[in-house]
């Protein structure tokens, strides 16, 4: 494993830790930080709460239930695409998921939560074993279908006081990253003998 996919894995960590201990700072300030982080709708004057709201959420319970598919599925696109790759991924989903949610929530409306990752890190190991065609990718794919493939079903509008909006957009994001990132590509080695010009380029 490259240096980089090992370091993406760390970040992958390093921000799930960050959520633990925001959380328990806003359980001692009484929901404070929720209020002043979280993504609210419609509301003009705190933008750069598309990037926080991911950290915030509103209890422990909700909190459990984003850790554990954050960590695999953000570790998977870790591991696909190494630390750029997954640094850009997670911008994009943010943007789309936020975006998302701030114009199609009611107004005034306090959405919070690491979900829209999630569901974006879902759309991105799918659609990338598509696009790439490569080993890795493809594996992952198969695996995130078979243990996380029900998650789809979160782009719906279901219970009450479950953003959809996060998770179909996160998703959307996650898509977009997949298909519009740069694949990287490198020339092959020249062939020894007849021909000695290189092959095109090929993905890795």
């Amino acid at each position: 494993m490259t240096h980089s996919r090992i370091v993406a894995i760390l970040t992958v960590a390093a921000f799930a830790a960050a959520m633990w201990i925001i959380e328990i700072a806003d359980t001692l300030f009484g929901g404070a930080l929720d209020a002043a982080f979280g993504l609210r709708s419609w509301d003009l004057g705190a933008p750069w709460t598309v990037l926080t709201a991911p950290f915030m959420h509103a209890d422990f319970t909700h909190l459990m239930s984003n850790t554990v598919p954050f960590l695999v599925l953000g570790s998977l696109v870790a591991i696909s695409g190494g630390l750029s790759r997954f640094v850009w991924t997670t911008l994009i989903v943010m943007a789309v998921s936020g975006i998302g949610v701030w114009l199609l929530s009611a107004p005034g409306t306090l959405t919070v939560g690491a979900s829209g990752l999630v569901f974006g890190y879902f759309g991105y190991t799918v659609l990338r074993g598509i696009v790439e065609r490569r080993t890795v990718d493809i594996v992952i794919m198969i695996c995130v279908i078979i243990f996380y493939g029900t998650l789809i079903w979160g782009v719906l509008p279901q219970s009450a006081g479950v953003s959809w909006q996060a998770h179909l957009f996160g998703f959307l994001g996650g898509l977009l990253a997949a298909w519009f990132l740069p694949t990287r590509t490198r020339p092959r080695p020249p062939v020894q003998g007849g021909y000695g010009g290189p092959y095109p380029g090929y993905r890795y």
